[in-house]
């Protein structure tokens, strides 16, 4: 069973890792990335955050550093000779985007090296996903990080399953070495598929995943309800209904970081649960998947 009670009253430095990217609306650039977001997200909730990522040697990845620095993120960001990540995203006229990546970028490069592996030992979280590991380099770098990390850390899969960009053996792996495991409504039915599942449902995608050794799972359904099991524990939230959506990037990697950094804090399932889904209601209103929170909503 996961144990949150001993991270009460800690000093908690937790990592994304994986993809820093640009979201590029028609408006123009916006930094962001899942694991950098959650990164963001975790040290708005009060604890030592920061992003591992890899970006380029050219404007964008000049402009990372600067962003992330502007807004007090740390940043391990390897530089390689491939182009910085970016997204083209369009949003539909209820905010809800749809993604053009682009391919063989820093972020699908990242090195392992003595650095990285050094800052592995000395965390107590990490947040990862299947998006960075499309590329066999950062696959085998992300996997290096997580056998790196203390024993007793918290590993977090968030899987985000974006075209083709994702793989049986990839997901098995990242689930092995995994102890909270996080989906969507749209991401159920493949998974469910992959694992070879008769039944289509967060339940049964749950009892897979309690045989996998994974302890959390937190499935989000966006603007119907959300649902984390936790031991032997289950919170269902209906999600509160948004006037002037801006857009929902983003909205996700702050429900996952808020929860879990309330958890860590020593909140109840019910309590963390309920900051989650408010936090992630608030970014829906804002543009960019890092805006800044405003100091009553997180207190």
């Amino acid at each position: 069973m996961l144990d949150f009670s001993k991270y009460k009253d800690k000093s908690i430095t937790c990592a994304g890792l994986g993809e820093v990217l640009f979201d590029v609306y028609p408006t123009g650039p916006k930094i962001g990335g899942a694991p950098a977001n959650f990164a963001y997200h975790c040290q708005q909730n009060g604890l030592k955050a920061m992003a591992i990522s890899s970006v380029g040697k050219d404007k964008l990845g000049f402009m990372a550093r600067d962003l992330l620095a502007c807004r007090f993120l740390p940043a391990l960001l390897l530089e390689n000779d491939k182009p910085t990540g970016a997204v083209n995203i369009k949003l539909s006229h209820d905010g809800v985007p749809s993604y053009t990546f682009l391919e063989d970028t820093a972020y699908d490069n990242i090195p392992t090296t003595d650095l990285l592996l050094e800052t592995a030992s000395a965390l107590d979280m990490v947040c990862f996903g299947s998006l960075a590991q499309r590329n066999s380099i950062s696959h085998r770098t992300i996997m290096n990080v997580l056998d790196a990390m203390p024993k007793d850390s918290l590993k977090i899969f968030d899987v985000n399953l974006r075209r083709n960009y994702y793989a049986k053996s990839v997901i098995d792996e990242s689930l092995k070495r995994s102890q909270i495991f996080k989906c969507n409504e749209d991401e159920l039915p493949i998974l469910c598929s992959i694992a070879n599942l008769k039944e289509t449902s967060c339940s049964a995608y749950n009892q897979y995943l309690i045989d996998q050794g994974i302890e959390c799972f937190i499935f989000t359904e966006g603007a119907s309800q959300s649902t984390v099991y936790l031991n032997n524990e289950i919170s269902v939230i209906k999600t509160p209904v948004v006037k002037n959506v801006v857009d929902t990037v983003g909205a996700g990697d702050s429900f996952t970081a808020t929860l879990i950094s309330q958890l860590m804090k020593g909140k109840s399932l019910r309590e963390a649960h309920h900051k989650a889904v408010d936090l992630a209601a608030y970014v829906c209103t804002q543009k960019g998947a890092m805006p800044d929170i405003p100091y009553d909503l997180i207190k």
